[in-house]
């Protein structure tokens, strides 16, 4: 049997707010979420996972408009594997490419507290 979740609960599994989800829904990021005959929305597992890895290319760094792309690819099912693969591997070489300039950026602040470090060692000797 398949769970059901309702939009509070997605919201606090996934750090999403409900008006995010709502919006994911409403420009395409998110569709055909079932309905409850009370009209309140029901996610599935299914629902969650595709949410999770919404969530993964937005940390990343992902822009909306790829992010549709992506989403309208994967709603035309399997013929679209390759193009869904290559956007995927586009992303990947940007996120590569960010990590890298992260690194070098994090080895350049290092440098400079080694620096301060230094100076914090003369100034205490004078002192």
């Amino acid at each position: 049997m398949e769970n059901l979740f309702s939009i509070q609960q997605i919201a606090s599994m996934t750090g999403l707010s409900t008006h995010t989800l709502c919006y994911y829904e409403k420009i395409g990021l998110i569709k055909n979420v079932q309905r409850a005959q009370t009209g309140y929305r029901q996610y599935t597992d299914f629902d969650l996972a595709w949410i999770q890895f919404l969530i993964r290319l937005r940390v990343t760094g992902m822009p909306m408009l790829k992010m549709k792309q992506f989403s309208d690819l994967r709603q035309k099912g399997e013929s679209t594997i390759t193009a869904r693969k290559e956007l995927l591997e586009e992303h990947y070489k940007d996120v590569l490419g960010k990590i890298e300039e992260l690194e070098l950026n994090a080895h350049r602040i290092e440098e400079k507290i080694a620096h301060y470090k230094k100076l914090e060692t003369v100034e205490n000797q004078q002192s």
